[in-house]
């Protein structure tokens, strides 16, 4: 199983509830190719292939062209994805617990690399500010939908 890199010098964890099914959330937020059309802080996004571990997917967020390696997916509960930008490794755990009809999605996320480690504050503050707008809007579209 794959997990962050917890010493990394930029390491952020959030979540949030939804109140929509499980399955429509998970299916929102694995639809790469649309998060551009609910995620404002996502400009592009093109999955490379079948949502599978190996598969590949390229997207641009914050100014920043990156393209992301599948990790780890067991469908409807968990996706883990990474991969390296502007001198910065990423790793992103998505899990996704079904509480009745709502689901709380969990987000952590490590980055490591140089510019992480002169700059680990700014960094640790964009990251959160990012993943809770993330977490906002598939919230926000989730529930819209239902």
């Amino acid at each position: 199983m794959y997990t962050i890199e917890e010493n990394a010098p930029v390491v952020v964890r959030l979540s949030t509830d939804i109140d929509a099914p499980a399955a429509a959330v998970w299916e929102l937020h694995t639809a790469v190719d649309a998060w551009p059309t609910w995620n404002a802080g996502v400009e592009s996004a093109r999955l490379d292939g079948p949502l599978r571990p190996g598969t590949t997917f390229t997207w641009r967020t914050h100014g920043l062209d990156i393209t992301s390696t599948v990790r780890e997916i067991v469908p409807g509960e968990r996706i883990v994805w990474g991969g390296p930008s502007a001198g910065i490794t990423g790793v992103h755990v998505w899990t996704f617990e079904r509480t009745g009809d709502r689901v709380t999605v969990r987000t952590e996320e490590s980055w490591s690399g140089a510019p992480a480690e002169a700059r680990p504050d700014a960094l640790r503050t964009a990251l959160h500010q990012s993943l809770e707008a993330w977490l906002t809007a598939l919230k926000a579209q989730a529930e819209r939908a239902r």
